[in-house]
């Protein structure tokens, strides 16, 4: 079957949670021929997305095909990028329940910090990643938490489900557009392609980051 060329000029937004799979759907994104953006120059627009400044996002959604992760995971980000780039699609990426993403987040950023426990505040202010303290100031910025409330399992699993929930509503009489997709199940690369409109390789789903 011929394959429809305008896939390849379609912007792809990944607006799932980081630890939903992020980097596996980025992975999958490049086997299909997309230009995934780096993700750790999109970091550094976390700021500008604190503020509610697309601008810079905007500019820099021009030199790719498909972009993950921070600010794009972030609410706010989606909406203005759908009018921004009209024709586009998003995916959602989920994981089994909030406890499971809730599970995985802690998991990471304690392999991240690399003290075999729970990263504290001062960790996170202190740890060298992107910038000195930016994972402290995404906590802060994204889930509103200080040094007493960080990594509170109600307030984190809340706000995943209330970013979920949000994308739904925003997207509910639009579902050409939105793509909700769990990773983990044995056909997610078939979902994948199909939403995409791009002839179904025979390749599974990568796995990265399996231990997380």
């Amino acid at each position: 079957m011929k394959m429809d060329m305008f896939w390849k000029k379609q912007k792809i937004f990944c607006i799932g949670r980081n630890k939903t799979g992020t980097t596996s759907l980025a992975k999958a994104l490049k086997l299909l021929g997309y230009r995934v953006g780096k993700q750790a120059k999109a970091e550094r627009l976390l700021d500008d997305w604190a503020r509610r400044d697309f601008r810079r996002v905007v500019q820099y959604c021009r030199g790719a095909d498909a972009f993950q992760d921070v600010p794009f995971s972030l609410d706010y980000t989606y909406q203005v990028l759908d009018h921004a780039y009209p024709g586009s699609k998003f995916i959602l990426s989920i994981r089994d329940d909030p406890s499971q993403w809730y599970d995985s987040l802690i998991r990471s950023q304690t392999r991240l910090v690399c003290k075999g426990r729970i990263p504290s505040a001062d960790d996170l202010k202190q740890l060298p990643y992107c910038d000195t303290g930016w994972l402290w100031r995404q906590h802060q910025m994204v889930y509103g938490v200080d040094e007493h409330t960080l990594y509170d399992p109600e307030i984190y699993k809340q706000h995943y489900q209330d970013h979920n929930r949000r994308i739904l509503e925003y997207f509910r009489h639009r579902p050409e557009d939105l793509l909700v997709l769990n990773l983990s199940v044995p056909d997610a690369m078939r979902k994948l392609c199909e939403f995409l409109g791009h002839r179904v390789p025979d390749l599974a789903m990568p796995h990265e980051n399996r231990s997380v």
